[in-house]
């Protein structure tokens, strides 16, 4: 069953309202509350995207931070291919 977008869309503005709202008011670096706020938001981005294209075909322009990806595998560096390119004089 398809979701309307548009209550997808209430369920990501709401997260990140409660995720603003732990964020406000963390008690300590560890927060519990924060964390599950961010993990709402995740779960509704989710839900609004895939509503979103089921309805319409569309998608966002946004992409979820995963945090167990290895960073910068796929990143070049631009800098380090110049420095290879550039002969020593």
């Amino acid at each position: 069953m398809n979701m309307d977008p548009r209550i997808a869309l209430t369920a990501l503005t709401n997260a990140l309202e409660e995720h603003l709202s732990a964020a406000v008011n963390r008690r300590g670096e560890d927060d519990p509350s924060v964390e599950a706020a961010f993990y709402n938001i995740s779960d509704a981005f989710e839900a609004y995207e895939d509503a979103l294209f089921a309805s319409t075909g569309e998608v966002t322009p946004l992409d979820l931070y995963d945090e167990d990806a290895d960073d910068g595998d796929d990143i070049i560096d631009e800098d380090d291919d110049l420095d290879e390119d550039v002969e020593e004089d």
